[in-house]
Formats: C-alpha cells, sequence, structure tokens
C-alpha cells in the first residue's frame, strides 16, 4: 500500500478523544444555537451573548460527552445530536448532568441550612438517523429501572425531535439553520449511495453552496466539514453493524466473541473508506485511534 502523505485539501486534525458532528460545529455558534432554542421554546431572545456555554470539554470518559451545553437566565440546556437511536442517553444525561452541578457549587457549602438553588435541567436530543421515528419521542431514566413498582423517586425526561428533512416541519420552519442543515444530511446520504464517500460529501457540500444552503458555514468550514461528514457517515453505519453483531451474537453462545467480531469489521470497513477517500495516514492514525501497525493489519 502506497502512503499517501499529501491530499488536494489540507484536512483539519480530528480529536481522537471526541469525534466532532456537523451539529455540534454548526451550533456551537451562538447565532445558530439562539434561533435553534427560540424554535424549540417559542422563545425570542435576540442576544445571542445572553447565553453562556458550560459544555464540559473534558467530560469524555466513561463517553459521558455531551455536544452542547448552555445556561439562560436560571436554566440550563443539555442539547445532544444521535443519529443512531440510544436509549441510555437519559443515564448518560443524569451523570453529566451531576458533574454540571457539581461545578456548579464547587466553591458553596452544601450543609448549611439555607437552600442552595440550582438552575433548572432541560434534557434533548436531535435525532437525524435512518430508523423510523416520531417527531417527537419522550425517553425516561426510569424505563431503565428493574422491578420498579408505582412512581419512580428519581425520573429524568429527555426530549428526542426528529429533525431529518420532512419531520417537525414547523419547527424548521422557525429555525432556518436547522432546516438547511436537514438538507444537507439529506443529499449526502443520497448521493453517498451511488458515489464514493468522498464525492458524495462533495458534491453535496458545493450544491447546498450553489443553492444558498448553509452557505457561509459550508465556506468558510469547508474542509472540516468534508472531513467530520466522512467520519459521521462512517461512524453512523459502524454503529449499525456492531448492534446487528451485537443482536445476532445474543443469539448464540460466543456472544463477546460475535460483538467483537462486528466492532472490528466495522473498523475495518472505515479504515478502507478513508483510504480510498484519500485521506494521508497520519490523518487516519489521528482519527481512528490506532497504530500504523494495526491500520496495516486493518488493511
Amino acid at each position: 500500500m502506497k502512503k499517501s502523505t499529501q491530499v488536494s485539501e489540507k484536512i483539519p486534525t480530528a480529536n481522537r478523544q471526541y469525534k466532532d458532528t456537523v451539529f455540534r460545529m454548526l451550533f456551537s455558534e451562538k447565532e445558530n444555537l439562539l434561533s435553534l432554542y427560540n424554535a424549540v421554546t417559542g422563545n425570542h431572545y435576540q442576544n445571542a451573548e445572553a447565553l453562556k456555554i458550560v459544555t464540559l470539554e473534558n467530560a469524555i470518559y466513561m463517553g459521558m460527552k455531551n455536544d452542547l451545553a448552555f445556561m439562560l437566565e436560571t436554566n440550563i440546556y443539555l442539547y445532544e445530536h444521535q443519529s443512531t437511536i440510544n436509549p441510555n442517553i437519559p443515564l448518560r444525561d443524569l451523570i453529566y448532568i451531576g458533574i454540571e452541578y457539581q461545578q456548579f457549587v464547587n466553591d458553596k457549602s452544601l450543609y448549611l441550612s439555607k437552600l442552595q438553588k440550582i438552575p433548572t435541567p432541560k434534557f434533548m436530543v436531535f435525532y437525524n438517523g435512518t430508523d423510523a421515528v416520531d417527531d417527537r419521542v419522550e425517553l425516561r431514566l426510569s424505563e431503565a429501572y428493574e422491578h420498579l413498582a408505582g412512581e419512580p423517586d428519581l425520573e429524568l425526561k429527555v426530549l428526542m425531535l426528529n429533525v431529518n428533512e420532512g419531520h417537525n416541519k414547523d419547527l424548521m420552519e422557525q429555525c432556518q439553520t436547522l432546516k438547511e442543515y436537514a438538507i444537507y444530511v439529506a443529499r449526502v446520504r443520497k448521493y453517498a449511495s451511488a458515489l464514493n464517500l468522498n464525492d458524495a460529501v462533495e458534491r453535496a457540500i458545493t450544491e447546498c453552496i450553489k443553492e444558498g444552503i448553509l452557505v457561509d458555514f459550508l465556506r468558510k468550514n469547508r474542509s472540516e466539514v468534508k472531513m467530520v461528514s466522512i467520519l459521521e457517515y462512517d461512524k453512523e453505519w459502524e454503529e449499525k453493524k456492531l448492534r446487528k453483531a451485537e443482536y445476532e451474537a445474543g443469539k448464540e453462545e460466543g456472544k463477546n466473541e460475535g460483538i467483537e467480531i462486528g466492532r472490528e469489521e466495522a473498523m475495518a470497513e472505515m479504515i478502507h473508506n478513508m483510504i480510498k477517500s484519500g485521506f494521508p495516514i497520519e490523518k487516519i492514525i489521528d482519527a481512528t485511534g490506532k497504530t500504523l501497525s494495526e491500520i496495516e493489519q486493518y488493511l
């Protein structure tokens, strides 16, 4: 295998601990995030600087990452993007909000007689996977409890919104950026079914710019969006294959072995796709967390 070290355009380095998403890149910009917040809540805030971003960038351990966390007035909002259905999001959000509250009261005493006030939490997931999902789905922590009797003493509710093109039309009309994001994702998936992933993403970006879809964002971040889109799409299919392997392995005695095989096959395909898309070997090492010898074994 020829180890190419150059491509036609500069590809930014991906954080091997936290794979960014186009959604997170797009809505990390305060103006876009405020527009999304207003659309979801029905509010009409105008000052984006009123948003205080509190996303925990160092909470990656145990998978406790969250795409966007912010405070506005006396509330704290946890927004997450998902391309695969995950019923464990309420439990993940419970752990995550615990870390947020720990930081919030870090310099305050919880042993005084005065009640310590904390921000009211709101949890939301923006889903754009390919599985059929209703426009609005409520996920509850109590669904994970074994042998629950009566009302749970501890509950956490997460609202999951389907943001695929054609869903939640009223919400999309209220947030033009979200609507255009859904169009972009649909274009990538459409072209990826007929073209190699690199060409599919390039075509989707070029068309969207020509048609006035996410123009400023795509022009400003074209190279990074291209890389992240390729990694996102591969990760989505990797997780689907892993779930299939888990299901099939669950019917056999060799459950753990079957799961590991599915994970390895998904990783191998992801590496092959990146090679075919022209990624230099050092970028593949950085994006996958694998060593050069491990990548050569996959190939």
